[in-house]
């Protein structure tokens, strides 16, 4: 049934960390969260990724397996919604991210999201071995993550050979880039398991035209179809419930395709004030914290790193966001449901 879901393509947020004031954990927000995705419509939420903060995986804090075990939590007891992807994020030196795909299994997470990040070190053959060596302890759900936070240039070559290891089922493509997204489409379509590997938008800058496309590629004597059939996002962390909207317009062409269009410059244009695009997405992570935070579901919008915070001018941006476009956020149906969701994390 996972299997099943994820190929039909869901809405999946990346989860942001809620914290005290003195950047403890805040155990109840970090549940109120996961009930707002389960209530919002998602199909799945990503633990433990960039937008959790790397920070988790810090000795001092150790978080990693504590937020893993919260969203697991909350959505088991959510009994009706079995098929709820859980997804972990998985980063690091090929014995860390080892460690962290046990983990991941033993609270019950269906895919490792793996983070090619930060190993500049290793070639592509070697990020090759790493994959399957997670593969051979959890299902992966690949990802191009950009190199201006943190990713690197990965050849055509590397994703095709990338699409044939068995246990990959999903590629998440935010490399922000035509030409490399483009890339890994076409290797995932010259790959035998073409039709097995599910493909997610995590480019922020270009949400509604990756779901609109289908790509179209002749191999050998026959043409093969392609489509990006949902997102995993940390834009997708704030107005949940209008994302899940947006998702089921898209899929059953509810408004016209021009229309669809004028909404995705809407929405990039709201993530960059979110992401802080005009900082080179320095307080991407404090932005997201403030939508939350101003619709009652963060405390504050506190990071385990101090120095993570809004940039001169984000809170100004956010706001013409705001006023610019009402009919994005949902905070109507945050405000409508809050409290509910405040007494089911209480008991």
């Amino acid at each position: 049934m996972i299997k099943e879901r994820l190929n039909q393509g869901v809405v999946i947020p990346a989860h942001p960390l809620a914290l005290k004031e003195n950047r403890s954990l805040d155990e109840e927000n970090q549940r109120l969260l996961t009930r707002y995705y389960l209530a919002s419509g998602a199909g799945g939420v990503a633990v433990g990724v960039h937008t959790t903060q790397f920070e988790i995986r810090m000795p001092q804090y150790n978080l990693y397996e504590k937020v893993l075990s919260l969203a697991a939590e909350e959505i088991d007891n959510n009994q009706q919604l079995d098929s709820f992807i859980k997804i972990a994020g998985i980063c690091g030196e090929t014995s860390q991210a080892i460690k962290e795909a046990h983990i991941a299994l033993k609270h019950g997470y269906h895919l490792g999201l793996l983070s090619m990040g930060g190993l500049q070190n290793y070639t592509e053959e070697q990020l090759l071995e790493r994959t399957k060596e997670i593969s051979s302890i959890i299902p992966v759900f690949g990802f191009y993550l950009q190199p201006s936070v943190g990713g690197r240039i990965l050849s055509y070559e590397f994703w095709k050979s990338f699409c044939e290891i068995p246990n990959v089922m999903a590629i998440k493509l935010a490399p922000f880039n035509r030409y490399q997204t483009l890339d890994v489409v076409r290797a995932v379509c010259e790959s035998s398991r073409y039709d097995e590997i599910a493909l997610y938008t995590g480019n922020d800058d270009n949400i509604v035209g990756d779901l609109l496309t289908s790509y179209r590629f002749k191999i050998g004597n026959e043409f093969r179809e392609k489509e990006i059939v949902g997102g995993l996002l940390g834009h997708w962390a704030v107005w949940t419930h209008r994302a899940v909207e947006l998702l089921h317009q898209i899929k059953e062409r509810k408004i016209s395709t021009s229309e669809l269009l004028t909404k995705g410059i809407e929405i990039t244009d709201c993530n960059a004030a979110f992401f802080d695009a005009n900082n080179g997405f320095k307080g991407c992570i404090a932005g997201i914290h403030e939508v939350l935070r101003r619709q009652g579901l963060l405390n504050g919008i506190w990071c385990l790193n101090p120095d993570e915070n809004l940039s001169s001018g984000q809170k100004e941006e956010i706001d013409r966001i705001y006023n610019m476009y009402p009919h994005l956020n949902d905070d109507v149906f945050v405000s409508q449901n809050i409290k509910s969701w405040k007494s089911h994390v209480n008991h």
